[in-house]
């Protein structure tokens, strides 16, 4: 059980204080970043998503018959859309995260071309309808990555949530702006670990 100088996230308890420090520092950084993200110029945009595409292609290999999560860009990240309808082409089968209830994991539902889509809970094209799956792969958008591959997300904690919750542990792919590298989120217990990150460019991070 918590102290009062003490909060439980995830079922790990951590220090108030350690927390508050934590955030700060985390905030700051996504601040600096999508700061980056706003005068990143179209065309290095552009180069950039070709770029992560092109090593995320040759990464992913054969994959017919798997299950490959992706996500709809928000905030700058880098449109994959392109990749997810030539990794439909190829026989995958592709899905998107939608949030159902608010500070829960996600569940993963299939996509495709052309199929119904509406706004989710923060107001993101979702798929309309379908059962949940299970991915054998996560795509997970950075806005910062360090150099033990932990991820700096958007600050809501879905993908840890998502992630940990899974049955069987899916291989995790985050992709990024070359600029968001960064010392260290300061990883807690509850930060899951991704497994390479592919960086516009051209870079590649791996857990160690």
């Amino acid at each position: 059980m918590a102290r009062e100088d003490q909060t439980t996230i995830g079922g790990h308890v951590i220090d108030r204080a350690t927390k508050l420090q934590v955030d700060a520092h985390r905030k700051a950084e996504r601040e600096r970043l999508y700061a980056l993200r706003r005068g990143m110029p179209q065309s290095n945009r552009a180069a950039e998503t070709e770029q992560v595409i092109a090593a995320l292609t040759d990464r992913l290999g054969d994959v017919a018959g798997k299950t490959i999560a992706f996500y709809w860009p928000i905030r700058g990240e880098l449109d994959l859309r392109a990749c997810m309808h030539a990794l439909h082409r190829s026989g995958a089968t592709v899905s998107l995260p939608v949030v159902v209830t608010r500070a829960a994991p996600v569940e993963f539902r299939t996509w495709a071309p052309g199929c119904a889509m509406t706004r989710g809970i923060w107001n993101i094209p979702v798929p309309a309808e379908g059962a949940p799956q299970r991915p054998d792969i996560v795509i997970l958008p950075l806005v910062g990555i360090d150099a033990d591959c932990y991820r700096l997300g958007n600050g809501g904690g879905y993908y840890d949530m998502t992630l940990a919750s899974l049955p069987v542990a899916p291989l995790k792919i985050g992709v990024g702006q070359g600029f968001c590298r960064i010392d260290s989120i300061r990883p807690q217990p509850w930060d899951v670990r991704l497994d390479t990150a592919i960086l516009g460019d051209g870079s590649i991070i791996s857990a160690p």
